[in-house]
């Protein structure tokens, strides 16, 4: 049996299931009764010949091929939002909060000022802080993140990957380390700059201590405020490369392991992007994020 193609008002009540979890919140988010949910996906499914919704305590399940439908949905709902955004003249205004993570301040503010040029009734809050904004319940718009997120909700664009390195200030460098060279043998002989123990589980934390980081003399949750003591000469910081680049006064150091590198992602609310004011940010941050990256 030849099975028909399924229309636009079936994969939008698919997507609402997707991502509600259950008749009921897919039928409040579309205006519809739960009923009427039900009696569309069964509809679908005699349309494709299978089911591919199940319904269990914790909420409904879709099988691979209803999730497969699902991300046409969601190409057709951008593609639609486009269009409607294409037929007018949305202007760019309001706050777009974001969040970043601190070694992203002094690249990203920038472009954020550029940007802001551009768009006068544009507005931008900047949550800088150890404890990640949750996008999903709206606590910032749009984000840099480190890891991808899990929730259906957030869209995450991976951008590229940050490459780590141990810096000195040339002052410490001059003094301490000739030709730049750290050992691995040596690392326990000097002065170290590094995250507080609210942090130390980060791997790059326990990678300091396996290359033989021992003797911290200056601890901090605040990136920027590591950065800078490495800057001071208190000691040697581990900081990523694009940090690094920023300030001439810093030194790489040669290793005989390189630290692990730092995976990096743009992440923002699905319904969010459709935004004009979001969207403008989205695109400005991740070009920037994207060129820092090299």
């Amino acid at each position: 049996m030849k099975t028909r193609t399924p229309s636009w008002d079936d994969l939008r009540i698919l997507l609402a299931v997707h991502r509600d979890k259950s008749f009921l919140a897919a039928g409040k988010a579309l205006g519809v009764a739960p009923s009427t949910v039900a009696r569309r996906v069964e509809a679908l499914e005699r349309t494709l010949g299978r089911p591919i919704v199940h319904r269990a305590n914790d909420g409904t399940r879709l099988d691979a091929h209803a999730l497969r439908l699902v991300a046409l949905a969601e190409e057709l709902e951008l593609g639609l939002a486009s269009l409607a955004r294409d037929g007018g003249d949305a202007e760019v205004s309001g706050t777009v909060r974001v969040s970043l993570p601190e070694g992203f301040i002094r690249p990203i503010v920038p472009a954020l000022a550029r940007l802001r040029a551009k768009h006068a009734a544009l507005a931008v809050e900047l949550i800088s802080e150890s404890r990640v904004a949750d996008l999903a319940r709206g606590e910032a718009d749009v984000g840099i993140r480190i890891v991808r997120s899990t929730s259906p909700s957030i869209v995450s664009k991976f951008l590229g990957r940050a490459s780590t390195g141990l810096f000195a200030s040339r002052a410490y460098v001059d003094r301490r380390l000739p030709g730049a060279k750290l050992p691995r043998d040596l690392a326990g002989l000097h002065e170290w700059v590094g995250f507080d123990d609210s942090l130390d589980r980060l791997p790059h934390q326990v990678w300091l201590r396996e290359y033989g980081a021992s003797r911290f003399v200056f601890r901090s949750n605040s990136a920027i405020a590591i950065e800078q003591a490495v800057l001071e000469g208190m000691g040697i910081g581990l900081l990523s490369e694009m940090q690094g680049r920023t300030f001439p006064g810093l030194v790489q150091l040669d290793l005989e392991a390189s630290p692990p590198h730092v995976d990096v992602f743009l992440a923002f609310h699905r319904d969010a992007r459709r935004t004009p004011r979001v969207r403008v940010v989205v695109k400005e941050i991740e070009a920037e994020t994207r060129r820092q990256l090299g």
